[in-house]
């Protein structure tokens, strides 16, 4: 999962991967109609090495990230789906693994006791709240913290901000699903050899009238057009960005 997502809000002009060793690269799309390449690898092949390096031109066209209009009936927060709409985010309700529903009343209660009447200041306030209750850590090791162990901790890396605002969401009735993508951060021209522009993740809320927008519990915003979205799932685990086996 590495090619940027093709949006009415992002467009995608050019994109190359390069694999080390080489494989035979087919092009297709995971049950959630994200893109999908697979990689598969002569069974002669043998390297010390995995290498993919993703080169892309993007064009990002969300720059105010509250350009839309909310139903009426969605104005005020909490509000309810329609039955259409109810039917297909069925996946975008359900908790995550290793949620606990208790344990996330408490940390509401104690961290948003007072509660916007209007969805978007809600959706702010709780975006803000995830963000000032935890510490950020960088984490290269494989896996996602489940919100418990996040709310445990007081801590973790975007994924698992991502995946414990997720289990907010979806705790007090909204649809939310986790992002995997690029954050675009122009470097600073006084540090030398900046790092590489890296992969992070964010999460989706389904709002009516305005469809899925993002929000960055990471940074405590709405997201803008700093964000690249790759791939989406109501299962964070579904869209690690490289993911596969291999044998010595």
């Amino acid at each position: 999962y590495l090619p940027p997502r093709e949006t009415p809000r992002q467009r995608l002009h050019s994109f190359e991967l390069t694999l080390v060793p080489a494989a035979r690269r087919v092009a297709t799309t995971d049950a959630e109609d994200n893109a999908l390449d697979w990689a598969y690898f002569d069974t002669a092949t043998r390297s010390p090495a995995l290498e993919f390096k993703s080169e892309f031109l993007v064009e990002t066209l969300d720059t105010n990230p509250f350009d839309f209009f909310l139903k009426p009936a969605a104005l005020a927060f909490p509000f309810a789906y329609d039955a259409a709409e109810t039917f297909a985010l069925g996946s975008c309700f359900r908790a995550p693994a290793g949620t606990d529903a208790a344990h996330l009343a408490a940390w509401l209660d104690a961290h948003l006791p007072v509660r916007p009447s209007e969805t978007i200041a809600f959706l702010a306030a709780l975006n803000s709240a995830v963000r000032a209750s935890l510490s950020y850590t960088r984490r290269d090791e494989p896996g996602i913290q489940t919100p418990a162990d996040t709310l445990a901790r007081g801590s973790g890396s975007c994924r698992d901000y991502a995946v414990f605002f997720v289990a907010l969401c979806r705790h007090v009735g909204l649809a939310a699903r986790f992002v995997s993508g690029y954050l675009h951060e122009a470097p600073d021209p006084a540090v030398p050899n900046p790092l590489p522009p890296a992969m992070h993740a964010w999460a989706e809320v389904y709002l009516p009238g305005a469809g899925w927008r993002g929000l960055d519990p990471t940074r405590g915003i709405f997201c803008d057009d700093s964000f690249v979205p790759v791939a989406h799932t109501a299962l964070a685990e579904n869209v690690n960005p490289i993911q596969g086996g291999f044998y010595s």
